[in-house]
């Protein structure tokens, strides 16, 4: 366990590192995430000693999720009278910004699947 828990904190600080350098547009978890899924990936071909212990540390981890909801749950009784003072806004912003990437999904679909139709039109006129 002590291994596996070192891969995934190491992938991490690797992802920080990297972004901190390359000064990427992304957390440095999230690279680091998509490291370690390369890594494990990696490990179908190549043995990793790793990977044997690994989906039981994410199991621990996953069990005691709640634990991270605790700061944000302080936050909240924290700063009440605040969020009490501007519920109006607050709710605008959330609302609106939901909305906002409601639509821009949707919008990015019918552009993709109009794309796709294309290739596929193209490509079926092609033969």
């Amino acid at each position: 366990m002590p291994t596996a828990m070192t891969a995934l904190l190491g992938c991490q600080l690797l992802g920080e590192l990297i972004v901190r350098a390359l000064h990427l547009p992304i957390p440095g978890p999230v690279l680091g995430l998509l490291l370690l899924l390369a890594w494990l990936l990696l490990g179908t071909t190549v043995t990793l000693p790793v990977s044997s212990s690994l989906p039981e540390v994410a199991r621990g981890l996953l069990n005691h999720m709640s634990l991270l909801f605790i700061p944000a749950g302080v936050g909240i009784i924290l700063h009440g009278q605040t969020l009490a003072d501007q519920w109006l806004p607050i709710s605008v912003s959330l609302f609106g910004s939901t909305a906002l990437a409601l639509i821009a999904t949707a919008v990015t679909f019918r552009a993709v699947c109009k794309i796709m139709e294309r290739s596929k039109a193209k490509k079926e006129g092609g033969r």
